[in-house]
């Protein structure tokens, strides 16, 4: 059963490796947390990876903080070379769990890639969703919990 809207954010503990940090990051309370999975063989990860990079960029400075945690899907996913080449072609900058494990996918009751989980200020799930068509209502939602008008309102 998926992960109920109104559930507290699990922990990022568990990765079996961390990128662009050290440990599991401490997130900063009162903001707004968007968690994104991803697998490094996933075409639908890679085609809307571009996109998740501009939200981030887009809303960082609004109170948007963005954790990625790579979630493998086969044991070919595990290569740490593979994750590395992905993270530097996409220019992701966020810190990223290695999640070879699925420990932290486990606690978020997630078994897709992509998905994305939206938390609200409170800390508490706002929205999640999975593959290119749950990608597509993840902008708004994350405006929504930054309290922001909806795109095409005033900014």
């Amino acid at each position: 059963m998926p992960m109920r809207l109104g559930t507290e954010m699990p922990s990022l503990e568990g990765a079996t490796h961390w990128m662009n940090a050290s440990e599991a990051p401490v997130l900063e309370s009162g903001k707004v947390t968007l968690v994104h999975f991803w697998a490094v063989s996933c075409h639908i990860c890679h085609e809307t990876m571009n996109d998740v990079i501009a939200i981030r960029d887009k809303y960082q400075d609004k109170g948007l903080q963005t954790v990625a945690i790579h979630m493998p899907r086969y044991e070919e996913d595990t290569n740490l070379e593979r994750v590395k080449r992905d993270i530097a072609e996409y220019a992701i900058t966020q810190p990223v769990g290695v999640d070879n494990e699925h420990r932290i996918a486990n606690r978020f009751e997630n078994e897709y890639v992509p998905a994305f989980f939206v938390f609200g200020t409170d800390g508490k799930l706002k929205f999640r969703a999975a593959g290119d068509k749950g990608f597509q209502k993840v902008e708004p939602k994350i405006r929504e919990a930054l309290g922001l008008p909806e795109v095409g309102g005033n900014e």
